[in-house]
Order: C-alpha cells, then structure tokens, then sequence
C-alpha cells in the first residue's frame, strides 16, 4: 500500500471535519489501535463513518443520543469485512485518543496515528481485520521512520481509567509478528 500526501493510495477518503493541525513540535512516533461499533454490537452498518462525518442520525438509535455532542475522528476505519476508510490524513491531528498520555508525554492526538477496528473490547476481530491492519500498520512504518512494533499501542495503554479498547480479544502476539 502507497501513502502519497499522507494519504492511502486506491483507498475510500471520507474527510472529517473533526481534525486540526499537529503542533510543529510533534513528530509522528505512535500508532493508537482503538475499536468502535455503533450501536454497540451491531456490526455491518455506516454509523461509524457518520459519526466520524458529524452526520449521525441520533433518532436512528436510543444510544446516539448518549453520544450527540462529541466529535471524534480516527485516521484510520477497518470495518469487519476488511474494508479501509481514511478519514484524517496522517500529517493532521485526528481526535481519536482524547484525555491521554504516553510515557509521560500528554495529549496522544499530537503526535499519533489513530485507527479504529470496527469491534468490541468483548469480541473476537475478523481475518480481513487482522490482514488489513497488517498491511496499513507497514506501510506506515515504511513512511513515518519514527513508528516501529514497540510504539504501536492500544487505547487502554494512554486512557488507563476511562479506555479497555481494543481489548482481551485483540491478539496483539498475531498482530505485531505478522509486521
């Protein structure tokens, strides 16, 4: 996969309103690994993808409501079936990780990658998942020198009190020898 213009090659580019620019400072060095389902446990919908647009329809769900007032956006949507939507591109801040710190270093947004699987923390992830992520998770490697196997996390590890994603299931022992 080619990254050209911080963007993915030959892959569906939604753009989210919900980004803004990375301080100066801030190199790209960190790859957040979330996971997302809207509703909770019903998979196969575009929700995430309007949630991420601003565009969710909150009468379409009792649980939208909870969630009406945020904005939120990852860089990255790998849904079940495999599919790749970018939403951010990778020189830009997405906000995907929120209240966070990283080896004592806060706000994870500045200086990471976020990318959400479509899943939950209590549900085993698909192949197609598993082979996409694979597949991205290099090439950004191969494009952003500072990101290596060690500096690829999960949600858990930069929001400990308020973030369990991607959770139990996530088999980060298939995930980080495949790359």
């Amino acid at each position: 996969m080619d990254i050209e213009h911080h963007l993915f090659n030959k892959v569906n580019f939604l753009e989210s309103p919900n980004f803004n620019e990375r301080p100066k400072s801030d190199e790209i060095r960190l790859i957040i690994i979330h996971s997302i389902c809207l509703p909770p446990k019903l998979y196969g919908q575009n929700y995430v993808e309007e949630f991420f647009l601003n565009k969710l329809a909150i009468s379409d769900h009792k649980y939208f409501e909870e969630i009406k007032d945020l904005k939120v956006s990852s860089h990255l949507y790998i849904k079940r079936n495999g599919d790749l939507i970018q939403f951010v591109p990778f020189n830009k801040r997405a906000w995907h990780a929120g209240e966070s710190s990283y080896k004592g270093v806060t706000d994870c947004n500045n200086y990471s990658i976020g990318i959400e699987l479509e899943g939950m923390d209590d549900d085993i992830y698909t192949d197609r998942q598993y082979d996409e992520l694979i597949k991205v998770t290099q090439s950004i490697i191969k494009n952003y020198p500072l990101i290596n196997k060690d500096s690829i996390i999960g949600h858990s590890d930069v929001s400990p009190q308020r973030k369990t994603d991607p959770g139990d299931k996530f088999d980060w022992i298939r995930f980080l020898e495949a790359i």
